[in-house]
């Protein structure tokens, strides 16, 4: 575990650095601000609880100003949240899309303005994006399946029976969670008379409706399930509480992404088998650091990778996320993004005293 907090350690200091030289020269910025446009606060608690205050605090120490608005999960507000920030001097946007064609329609009238954008976690497909910011999304699902696949060889199971509760079918990083993750249990199964039970998107990444669409899975496959390959957390904890109506939880496999409190107090107490931890100080610091380099007519060097987004390759900054199962969920703590004391709460004293958390 040690080799993992050094790592992290040295990636916060690395995404500092490259922030420093911004705020060193903060009383000379230029004028006009970054907007940030943020997708909901509904599928998953991290853009409210860890992006918006990571991203407010990478450029209030750039000295560059910023405006962030939450569009909930609307895409019309989106594009007015949008239209609002051109219009009152924003000059550049950063946004985490709800879908690619409202965000090409954001994305084209911000060109021709002059204003440069950075998609932030989600790729806009076909878009005239200048950078992109994110993490490597496939390796993301590589990571979900691994722990999948782990825990059901934990679990001595023999013939498995699976089911996958992806992501929404408008989001390209729900595309990408799933060619890990399929990549990783689509042979496991194969090797081992595994069955596929049900493969599913659920909507705009909506818990309800994905509890609902995994009840039905349930139903489908006889109350019979090994594991649930779900996208994220969210839905994995949707379908959790199904499992636990049906007197299941613990004894399926079901893995999350994102990391959240009630995440890793899931992973804890045994309902969630794994996760994925994604540093949002990062990707908030990666962000900040290309949009004020736009923002002063510098050089971005930090974008040394390219992505295709169907038209041209983007200049990109990804970052490695991270396997999280119960042997290690210090490292989450460690890292500064949550505290013991808030999984503990929810997890109990007794689910975090027995896995080493404190």
């Amino acid at each position: 575990m040690s080799k993992r907090r050094n790592a992290l350690v040295a990636g916060l200091a690395t995404a500092a650095l490259a922030l420093s030289g911004f705020a060193a020269t903060s009383a000379h910025a230029a004028a006009g601000f970054v907007g940030v446009i943020l997708p909901d606060a509904a599928s998953s608690n991290r853009w409210e609880t860890y992006d918006r205050p990571a991203l407010q605090k990478a450029f209030d120490a750039a000295g560059v100003a910023v405006k962030i608005q939450n569009a909930n999960g609307d895409k019309t507000a989106f594009q007015t949240i949008a239209d609002q920030f051109l219009s009152s001097g924003a000059k550049v946007l950063v946004t985490v899309n709800l879908d690619s064609p409202s965000s090409i329609a954001v994305q084209n009238k911000a060109k021709a303005q002059g204003v440069p954008t950075i998609d932030y976690d989600r790729l806009t497909l076909g878009g005239s994006e200048s950078y992109y910011v994110s993490f490597d999304n496939t390796y993301v699902g590589v990571l979900q399946g691994t722990g999948i696949v782990n825990c059901l060889k934990a679990k001595g199971v023999k013939n498995p029976r699976v089911v996958y509760l992806n992501g929404s079918p408008t989001d390209n990083n729900a595309t990408l969670f799933k060619a890990g993750y399929a990549s990783v249990v689509g042979p496991y199964l194969k090797a081992n008379g595994g069955t596929l039970v049900a493969d599913q998107s659920v909507p705009d990444w909506d818990n309800v409706k994905g509890g609902v669409i995994f009840e039905q899975m349930l139903t489908k496959a006889g109350g019979k399930l090994d594991a649930v390959v779900s996208a994220n957390e969210g839905l994995g904890l949707a379908a959790v509480a199904v499992l636990k109506k049906n007197g299941l939880n613990g004894k399926v496999c079901v893995s999350g992404q994102d990391a959240s409190d009630a995440g890793l107090a899931a992973i804890l107490t045994g309902d969630l088998s794994n996760t994925v931890f994604k540093p949002y100080a990062l990707e908030a610091n990666g962000a900040a650091a290309l949009a004020v380099a736009l923002l002063k007519g510098q050089k971005a060097t930090l974008a040394n990778q390219k992505v295709s987004q169907g038209k041209v390759n983007v200049p990109s900054y990804l970052l490695k996320p991270i396997a999280i199962t119960k042997a290690n969920v210090e490292a989450v703590v460690t890292s500064g993004q949550t505290t013991a004391k808030n999984i503990c709460d929810i997890a109990g004293a007794a689910a975090c005293s027995a896995n080493g958390v404190k």
